[in-house]
């Protein structure tokens, strides 16, 4: 079976072959002036360069880019979402347009990986907002012989409020028993893989779009779905490169089920990816989503068993974890960090159960009770959940 290396090289070498230059994957910390806290694409690096920009590379470049999404948190534990993933990626800087992209894209796919074309499905940019639609990427598929559904706001991609923005055309996958169903939009079996975004336009703050004087193609295509389509497994945890986790967690901390072997999994593997690119746990910002991420991690583990600890986790499954992502970090410096934060958390939770034992907590807490013990105590709502399922619960 393939493994998530080998698709990495496949998908590197084949764009190659088509005239790209490979360039190295950047840190989760976006380049100076990104709004956004984390890198989420492979696109974020590369912002100057798509607006115009040039390259010292050139004007068409590969690679894969470690991505960090806050917004998927609440859906980690599915059999897709992910913190921190690997994006498979390839730019146009003003070079071909966007019906060779997915030319290309649809090539890979059928003859590089091996995908049935009668798997496959798109969405295209059906126009809206004053914008036409995306009458090339439309044709393009039809030539093809791809079924498309237009859509409106799901493919039109913006950089946020303002900036590079412009439609994109999102390929799925068939993920579901029997031949495909539906589509994309309507039945959660199509699973979306690879997006090809049309960069064209600039936002400006009054709303008006400004074509770029040197329109470029982005597409990023998601690594760990890819290869649990390509492996044909059930989730994202099942490939390769989680085997460590999933067969390492039960084995020192005993059974777990199945969703919080899998939030301890993501959870755990993303923090150590964060810290291994220079951030620490805080109150606000970089460090405020790590703490998250370890705090979840350790209430999921404590909930059967508070004597489970951080300081059982082998430094060969947080080398194995860093080796993937590229980093060079030394393990034994990271886990310092990490058990310091659950040391941190110990103690906070102690702190919180001498305060919920007061009596004035003995009815069901209210949302006054809830601002105060976190403007007072600084005890927010999800640990004060916690401490009161705790209670329950003996």
């Amino acid at each position: 079976m393939i493994t998530t290396e080998q698709t990495i090289r496949n998908f590197l070498d084949f764009f190659r072959e088509c005239g790209h230059e490979h360039i190295p994957g950047g840190s989760l910390i976006p380049p100076p002036g990104d709004p956004v806290l984390f890198t989420t694409s492979g696109m974020h690096p590369l912002t100057p360069y798509l607006r115009g920009l040039p390259h010292p590379s050139g004007r068409r470049l590969t690679g894969v880019q470690r991505c960090l999404r806050t917004t998927d948190l609440d859906e980690v534990g599915d059999d897709t979402h992910l913190t921190v993933f690997g994006m498979l990626g390839s730019w146009s800087l003003g070079d071909y347009g966007g019906s060779r992209s997915l030319r290309w894209g649809f090539e890979l796919l059928r003859d590089g990986f091996g995908i049935e074309p009668d798997l496959l499905s798109v969405t295209v940019f059906g126009g809206g907002g004053g914008v036409e639609p995306d009458h090339e990427s439309w044709r393009t598929w039809g030539e093809l012989g791809v079924p498309v559904e237009p859509t409106t706001d799901e493919n039109w991609w913006s950089n946020g409020p303002t900036g590079l923005c412009g439609p994109d055309s999102e390929i799925f996958v068939w993920t579901g028993d029997g031949p495909p169903q539906n589509t994309p939009t309507t039945d959660d079996r199509w699973l979306e893989v690879w997006n090809h975004v049309m960069m064209r336009y600039v936002r400006h703050p009054d709303g008006s779009l400004e074509p770029l004087r040197r329109p470029g193609v982005d597409t990023g295509l998601g690594l760990e779905r890819l290869v649990r389509v390509l492996r044909n497994t059930r989730s994202v945890y099942e490939i390769d490169v989680f085997h460590p986790w999933t067969d390492t967690l039960p084995r020192i901390w005993g059974p777990l089920d199945e969703l919080s072997l899998r939030v301890l999994s993501d959870h755990l593997r993303s923090s150590i990816v964060v810290v291994g690119d220079g951030v620490t746990p805080s109150p606000t910002g970089r460090g405020h989503i790590l703490r998250r991420l370890l705090r979840r991690s350790l209430t999921t583990l404590w909930r059967d068993d508070p004597t489970r600890t951080l300081s059982d986790l082998p430094l060969e499954l947080v080398d194995h974890t860093l080796d993937h992502f590229r980093q060079t970090v030394r393990p034994d410096v990271l886990r310092p960090i990490l058990l310091d934060e659950e040391r941190k958390f110990r103690l906070l939770l102690e702190r919180g159960r001498k305060i919920l034992s007061h009596s004035r907590f003995t009815d069901p807490l209210t949302e006054d009770d809830y601002h105060y013990l976190h403007d007072t105590h600084g005890l927010p709502r999800d640990l004060v959940l916690y401490l009161t399922t705790e209670a329950g619960d003996h």
